[in-house]
């Protein structure tokens, strides 16, 4: 949330993959008038969700579509901040198609905010070392549930390829940091054998963290070398 710019133009703000637990602090925090949601589910499903608090309720339209491969349902320019955390390596086909939509509805001087794990932390650098375990921060597979589907992650970024990402899609970067989650803290000492070895040790956290803004005139490169093949 520290993170989170104040309103612009629109006031609007979409939270894609939204499950209620950042979304009602857009509104009562940050000074958001309008508070949107995405889910993945059928194109044209709208839900209203609703949170109780002490000084009243907290309620937003919640629209279902994929957002690797429907049109978002909102018109261009339409809001300040587009918020995708934990979302961009769950996707399966096209996630440049994500950022363009994201920019498409974004006001110009919009913001992007992601995260995403790293997948260069010190934590998956220790695992190549150890040779046992998957690499990736978060490698299992969740449980099949027909009532609740969900994609594992699929492609996780390092910090350094998150941002040619983003900037891929046509925005500025600016901001772009990692930071460390305490459970991988015993990591840390890998720091000064990468140093003494030529590698370097920044963004090195296990997340990854990106702020990137709207400029119409920058341009797009709809598939970058570094993440698509052409078969």
């Amino acid at each position: 949330m520290a993170l989170v710019p104040a309103p612009q133009s629109t006031g609007r703000v979409l939270e894609l993959g939204c499950y209620m637990q950042l979304t009602p602090l857009f509104q009562r925090m940050c000074g958001y008038r309008e508070v949107r949601g995405a889910y993945l589910g059928t194109p044209g499903r709208v839900d209203t969700r609703t949170l109780s608090f002490a000084d009243g309720e907290f309620s937003c339209l919640v629209d279902h579509f994929d957002a690797e491969r429907d049109p978002f349902p909102y018109p261009d320019n339409h809001f300040d901040l587009v918020v995708a955390t934990e979302i961009i390596e769950h996707m399966i086909f096209d996630p440049l198609h994500l950022l363009l939509e994201s920019r498409r509805v974004l006001a110009e001087g919009g913001v992007l905010l992601l995260s995403t794990p790293n997948a260069a932390a010190l934590a998956v650098v220790a695992k190549v070392l150890e040779g046992a375990d998957n690499p990736q921060i978060y490698p299992q597979y969740k449980r099949p549930n027909p009532l609740e589907p969900e994609t594992g992650h699929v492609h996780e970024y390092t910090a350094i390829e998150l941002g040619r990402t983003v900037e891929a899609a046509g925005f500025e970067i600016d901001r772009l940091f990692t930071t460390y989650l305490d459970e991988y803290a015993n990591h840390h000492r890998l720091l000064s054998l990468l140093a003494a070895n030529g590698y370097r040790t920044d963004h090195r956290g296990e997340q990854t963290w990106c702020l990137a803004i709207k400029h119409s005139g920058l341009p797009v490169n709809r598939y970058p070398s570094f993440l698509y093949y052409e078969p």
